[in-house]
């Protein structure tokens, strides 16, 4: 993953939650993930791009 990917999201509150879906466009690789309803949006797209890279670095062990 570079710093050019682009990583499709969608985000909608669940209670006092957030659930956010990432989805990364170059390879089609879906995280999901939940975090309280305040967080920044920032620090989603964060959690997002770092657990998306997490994710596609272990299937690529595999």
């Amino acid at each position: 993953m570079t710093c050019n990917d682009e990583i499709l999201m969608q985000i909608y509150a669940v209670g006092n939650a957030l659930k956010v879906t990432a989805v990364d466009a170059a390879s089609g690789v879906e995280v999901s993930f939940v975090a309280a309803k305040n967080t920044p949006l920032f620090s989603l797209k964060m959690m997002a791009k770092k657990k998306l890279s997490y994710v596609m670095a272990k299937n690529n062990q595999a």
